[in-house]
Protein backbone atom coordinates (compact mmCIF):
# COMPACT_ATOMS: atom_id res chain seq x y z
CA UNK A 1 0.00 0.00 0.00
CA UNK A 2 1.40 3.40 -0.98
CA UNK A 3 1.49 5.76 2.00
CA UNK A 4 0.10 9.25 1.52
CA UNK A 5 2.67 12.02 2.02
CA UNK A 6 2.62 13.70 5.42
CA UNK A 7 2.52 17.49 5.53
CA UNK A 8 2.91 19.84 8.48
CA UNK A 9 2.73 23.42 9.69
CA UNK A 10 4.50 24.70 12.80
CA UNK A 11 3.26 27.34 15.25
CA UNK A 12 4.72 28.86 18.41
CA UNK A 13 1.44 28.39 20.28
CA UNK A 14 -1.08 25.63 20.82
CA UNK A 15 -3.30 24.88 17.83
CA UNK A 16 -6.22 22.47 17.35
CA UNK A 17 -4.92 19.00 16.53
CA UNK A 18 -1.34 20.08 17.09
CA UNK A 19 1.44 18.11 18.75
CA UNK A 20 3.88 19.86 21.06
CA UNK A 21 7.49 19.41 19.95
CA UNK A 22 10.83 21.05 20.64
CA UNK A 23 10.24 23.28 17.60
CA UNK A 24 6.75 24.37 18.68
CA UNK A 25 3.26 23.06 18.05
CA UNK A 26 3.12 20.99 14.85
CA UNK A 27 -0.10 20.24 12.99
CA UNK A 28 0.36 17.26 10.69
CA UNK A 29 -1.96 15.72 8.11
CA UNK A 30 -1.59 13.09 5.43
CA UNK A 31 -2.47 13.46 1.78
CA UNK A 32 -4.46 16.41 0.51
CA UNK A 33 -6.85 18.16 2.88
CA UNK A 34 -9.32 21.05 2.55
CA UNK A 35 -9.22 24.71 3.50
CA UNK A 36 -12.86 25.80 3.62
CA UNK A 37 -13.71 29.28 2.29
CA UNK A 38 -15.72 31.54 4.56
CA UNK A 39 -16.10 35.03 3.10
CA UNK A 40 -17.77 37.66 5.28
CA UNK A 41 -17.78 40.29 2.54
CA UNK A 42 -20.72 41.80 0.64
CA UNK A 43 -18.92 41.63 -2.72
CA UNK A 44 -16.95 38.38 -3.05
CA UNK A 45 -17.23 36.96 -6.55
CA UNK A 46 -19.35 33.86 -5.84
CA UNK A 47 -20.75 34.15 -2.32
CA UNK A 48 -20.74 37.87 -1.51
CA UNK A 49 -23.25 38.72 1.19
CA UNK A 50 -24.03 35.15 2.15
CA UNK A 51 -22.21 35.32 5.48
CA UNK A 52 -22.43 38.96 6.50
CA UNK A 53 -24.65 37.96 9.43
CA UNK A 54 -22.63 36.39 12.23
CA UNK A 55 -25.05 33.54 12.90
CA UNK A 56 -25.05 32.51 9.24
CA UNK A 57 -21.24 32.57 9.16
CA UNK A 58 -21.00 30.54 12.38
CA UNK A 59 -23.44 27.94 11.07
CA UNK A 60 -21.40 27.52 7.87
CA UNK A 61 -18.15 27.35 9.83
CA UNK A 62 -19.43 24.64 12.12
CA UNK A 63 -20.85 22.68 9.21
CA UNK A 64 -17.48 22.70 7.43
CA UNK A 65 -15.73 21.69 10.66
CA UNK A 66 -18.10 18.74 11.04
CA UNK A 67 -17.55 17.79 7.39
CA UNK A 68 -13.84 17.37 8.04
CA UNK A 69 -11.97 20.41 6.73
CA UNK A 70 -8.46 20.93 8.06
CA UNK A 71 -8.94 24.67 8.43
CA UNK A 72 -11.22 27.58 7.64
CA UNK A 73 -10.09 30.64 5.69
CA UNK A 74 -12.00 33.75 6.78
CA UNK A 75 -11.97 36.70 4.39
CA UNK A 76 -13.11 40.25 5.09
CA UNK A 77 -11.97 41.96 1.89
CA UNK A 78 -12.70 40.80 -1.65
CA UNK A 79 -9.65 40.16 -3.83
CA UNK A 80 -11.57 39.33 -7.01
CA UNK A 81 -10.26 41.01 -10.18
CA UNK A 82 -11.11 44.70 -10.09
CA UNK A 83 -12.00 44.73 -6.40
CA UNK A 84 -11.55 47.98 -4.51
CA UNK A 85 -9.70 47.86 -1.16
CA UNK A 86 -11.47 48.49 2.14
CA UNK A 87 -10.16 50.23 5.23
CA UNK A 88 -8.60 48.12 7.96
CA UNK A 89 -11.29 49.13 10.47
CA UNK A 90 -14.05 47.88 8.17
CA UNK A 91 -12.23 44.62 7.47
CA UNK A 92 -11.77 44.06 11.21
CA UNK A 93 -15.44 44.78 11.88
CA UNK A 94 -16.27 41.94 9.48
CA UNK A 95 -13.81 39.28 10.64
CA UNK A 96 -13.12 39.83 14.35
CA UNK A 97 -16.54 38.73 15.69
CA UNK A 98 -16.27 35.47 13.75
CA UNK A 99 -12.67 34.78 14.81
CA UNK A 100 -13.53 35.43 18.45
CA UNK A 101 -16.60 33.21 18.29
CA UNK A 102 -14.73 30.32 16.64
CA UNK A 103 -11.40 30.55 18.49
CA UNK A 104 -12.38 27.95 21.08
CA UNK A 105 -14.25 25.56 18.74
CA UNK A 106 -11.41 23.26 17.77
CA UNK A 107 -10.54 24.20 14.21
CA UNK A 108 -7.55 25.88 12.64
CA UNK A 109 -8.44 29.44 11.65
CA UNK A 110 -6.79 31.21 8.75
CA UNK A 111 -7.56 34.85 7.97
CA UNK A 112 -7.18 36.09 4.40
CA UNK A 113 -5.73 39.62 4.63
CA UNK A 114 -3.04 41.81 3.09
CA UNK A 115 -2.94 44.26 6.01
CA UNK A 116 -0.44 43.80 8.88
CA UNK A 117 -2.68 45.68 11.30
CA UNK A 118 -5.57 43.32 10.54
CA UNK A 119 -3.27 40.30 10.87
CA UNK A 120 -2.06 41.46 14.27
CA UNK A 121 -5.59 41.92 15.61
CA UNK A 122 -7.00 38.62 14.36
CA UNK A 123 -4.01 36.70 15.74
CA UNK A 124 -4.58 38.30 19.12
CA UNK A 125 -8.25 37.29 18.83
CA UNK A 126 -7.43 33.61 18.27
CA UNK A 127 -6.60 33.07 14.58
CA UNK A 128 -3.71 30.72 13.83
CA UNK A 129 -2.56 31.40 10.27
CA UNK A 130 -2.40 34.45 7.99
CA UNK A 131 -3.21 33.94 4.31
CA UNK A 132 -1.54 36.84 2.52
CA UNK A 133 -2.34 37.22 -1.17
CA UNK A 134 0.39 39.87 -1.17
CA UNK A 135 2.94 37.09 -0.71
CA UNK A 136 4.52 38.44 2.50
CA UNK A 137 6.20 41.19 0.47
CA UNK A 138 5.45 43.62 3.30
CA UNK A 139 8.12 43.35 5.99
CA UNK A 140 5.53 44.45 8.57
CA UNK A 141 3.41 41.39 7.72
CA UNK A 142 6.40 39.09 8.15
CA UNK A 143 7.15 40.75 11.48
CA UNK A 144 3.56 40.35 12.71
CA UNK A 145 3.56 36.62 11.91
CA UNK A 146 7.02 36.10 13.41
CA UNK A 147 6.22 37.94 16.65
CA UNK A 148 2.95 36.05 17.06
CA UNK A 149 4.51 32.71 16.13
CA UNK A 150 1.87 32.19 13.45
CA UNK A 151 2.21 30.22 10.24
CA UNK A 152 1.54 32.06 6.98
CA UNK A 153 0.39 31.30 3.47
CA UNK A 154 2.45 33.01 0.76
CA UNK A 155 0.58 33.56 -2.50
CA UNK A 156 1.95 34.76 -5.82
CA UNK A 157 0.16 37.67 -7.46
CA UNK A 158 1.32 39.74 -10.42
CA UNK A 159 0.15 43.29 -9.78
CA UNK A 160 -2.72 43.96 -7.37
CA UNK A 161 -6.41 43.02 -7.39
CA UNK A 162 -7.65 46.09 -9.27
CA UNK A 163 -5.24 45.62 -12.18
CA UNK A 164 -3.87 42.07 -12.01
CA UNK A 165 -5.83 40.76 -15.01
CA UNK A 166 -4.77 43.60 -17.31
CA UNK A 167 -2.61 41.60 -19.74
CA UNK A 168 -0.42 39.56 -17.35
CA UNK A 169 2.85 38.43 -18.95
CA UNK A 170 5.59 35.94 -18.03
CA UNK A 171 8.63 34.51 -19.73
CA UNK A 172 8.26 31.18 -17.90
CA UNK A 173 5.31 31.29 -15.53
CA UNK A 174 6.23 28.14 -13.60
CA UNK A 175 9.86 29.15 -13.06
CA UNK A 176 8.93 32.73 -12.12
CA UNK A 177 6.16 31.78 -9.70
CA UNK A 178 8.23 29.03 -8.09
CA UNK A 179 11.21 31.35 -7.79
CA UNK A 180 9.12 34.01 -6.08
CA UNK A 181 7.55 31.53 -3.66
CA UNK A 182 10.92 30.00 -2.74
CA UNK A 183 12.47 33.43 -2.17
CA UNK A 184 9.60 34.62 0.01
CA UNK A 185 9.50 31.37 1.99
CA UNK A 186 13.21 31.55 2.81
CA UNK A 187 12.95 35.24 3.70
CA UNK A 188 9.96 34.64 5.99
CA UNK A 189 11.66 31.76 7.77
CA UNK A 190 14.89 33.73 8.15
CA UNK A 191 12.88 36.51 9.81
CA UNK A 192 11.26 34.13 12.29
CA UNK A 193 7.98 33.02 10.71
CA UNK A 194 7.76 29.45 12.03
CA UNK A 195 6.15 27.82 9.01
CA UNK A 196 4.82 28.68 5.56
CA UNK A 197 2.36 27.31 3.02
CA UNK A 198 2.80 28.20 -0.68
CA UNK A 199 0.04 29.15 -3.14
CA UNK A 200 0.83 29.72 -6.85
CA UNK A 201 -2.07 32.19 -7.06
CA UNK A 202 -4.30 30.86 -9.83
CA UNK A 203 -6.20 33.72 -11.43
CA UNK A 204 -4.12 36.40 -9.68
CA UNK A 205 -2.38 38.03 -12.62
CA UNK A 206 -2.55 34.94 -14.82
CA UNK A 207 -4.20 33.97 -18.11
CA UNK A 208 -5.89 30.61 -18.66
CA UNK A 209 -2.69 29.22 -20.15
CA UNK A 210 -0.69 30.43 -17.13
CA UNK A 211 -3.18 28.80 -14.76
CA UNK A 212 -3.11 25.48 -16.62
CA UNK A 213 0.70 25.48 -16.75
CA UNK A 214 0.86 26.00 -12.98
CA UNK A 215 -1.72 23.29 -12.32
CA UNK A 216 0.22 20.83 -14.48
CA UNK A 217 3.38 21.78 -12.56
CA UNK A 218 1.91 21.04 -9.12
CA UNK A 219 4.29 18.09 -8.70
CA UNK A 220 7.24 20.37 -9.42
CA UNK A 221 5.92 23.12 -7.13
CA UNK A 222 5.43 20.55 -4.36
CA UNK A 223 8.95 19.15 -4.61
CA UNK A 224 10.33 21.52 -1.96
CA UNK A 225 9.77 21.09 1.77
CA UNK A 226 6.91 23.58 1.98
CA UNK A 227 3.32 22.35 1.57
CA UNK A 228 1.46 23.70 -1.47
CA UNK A 229 -2.08 25.06 -1.51
CA UNK A 230 -4.08 25.05 -4.76
CA UNK A 231 -7.04 27.42 -4.91
CA UNK A 232 -9.07 26.99 -8.10
CA UNK A 233 -12.51 27.05 -6.51
CA UNK A 234 -15.17 28.64 -8.74
CA UNK A 235 -12.60 30.68 -10.66
CA UNK A 236 -13.18 32.15 -14.10
CA UNK A 237 -10.99 29.55 -15.80
CA UNK A 238 -13.80 27.04 -15.22
CA UNK A 239 -16.19 29.27 -17.18
CA UNK A 240 -13.60 29.57 -19.97
CA UNK A 241 -13.05 25.81 -20.09
CA UNK A 242 -16.61 24.60 -19.58
CA UNK A 243 -18.99 27.51 -20.21
CA UNK A 244 -20.27 28.18 -16.68
CA UNK A 245 -20.80 31.95 -16.34
CA UNK A 246 -22.45 31.72 -12.90
CA UNK A 247 -19.61 31.35 -10.39
CA UNK A 248 -21.81 29.59 -7.84
CA UNK A 249 -22.37 26.75 -10.36
CA UNK A 250 -18.68 25.95 -10.87
CA UNK A 251 -18.22 23.38 -8.08
CA UNK A 252 -17.98 20.36 -10.44
CA UNK A 253 -15.16 22.07 -12.33
CA UNK A 254 -13.54 23.07 -9.05
CA UNK A 255 -13.57 19.43 -7.93
CA UNK A 256 -12.00 18.27 -11.20
CA UNK A 257 -9.14 20.75 -10.90
CA UNK A 258 -8.58 20.08 -7.21
CA UNK A 259 -8.63 16.30 -7.53
CA UNK A 260 -5.99 16.57 -10.24
CA UNK A 261 -3.91 18.89 -8.03
CA UNK A 262 -4.16 16.39 -5.17
CA UNK A 263 -2.93 13.58 -7.41
CA UNK A 264 0.03 15.78 -8.34
CA UNK A 265 1.01 16.43 -4.72
CA UNK A 266 -0.96 19.42 -3.43
CA UNK A 267 -1.20 19.39 0.37
CA UNK A 268 -4.33 21.55 0.55
CA UNK A 269 -7.09 22.78 -1.71
CA UNK A 270 -9.09 25.90 -0.89
CA UNK A 271 -12.77 25.29 -1.63
CA UNK A 272 -16.20 26.84 -1.30
CA UNK A 273 -17.99 23.46 -1.50
CA UNK A 274 -15.85 22.16 1.34
CA UNK A 275 -17.87 19.08 2.28
CA UNK A 276 -18.01 17.81 -1.29
CA UNK A 277 -14.25 18.23 -1.55
CA UNK A 278 -13.57 16.32 1.68
CA UNK A 279 -15.72 13.44 0.41
CA UNK A 280 -14.17 13.38 -3.07
CA UNK A 281 -10.61 13.52 -1.76
CA UNK A 282 -11.24 10.66 0.67
CA UNK A 283 -12.61 8.48 -2.14
CA UNK A 284 -9.76 9.39 -4.46
CA UNK A 285 -7.19 8.60 -1.73
CA UNK A 286 -8.70 5.13 -1.33
CA UNK A 287 -8.61 4.51 -5.08
CA UNK A 288 -4.93 5.50 -5.24
CA UNK A 289 -3.88 3.01 -2.58
CA UNK A 290 -1.76 0.18 -3.98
Amino acid sequence: MRAAPVHSLTFSFAVPGGERTSQGWVRRWSGCSVMGVLNVTPDSFSDGGRHVLLESALASARQMRDQGVLMLDIGGESTRPGAEPVEAAEELDRVLPLVRALASEGILLSVDTMKPEVAAEVLRAGAHLINDVGGLRDSAMRRVCAEAGAAACIMHMQGEPRTMQHRPEYGDVVAEVQGFLRTQARLAEAEGVPSVLLDPGLGFGKTLDHNLALLRATTELSADSWPVLVAASRKRMIDTLAGVPNAAERDPGSLALHLDAARRGAALVRAHAAGAHVQALRVQAALLED
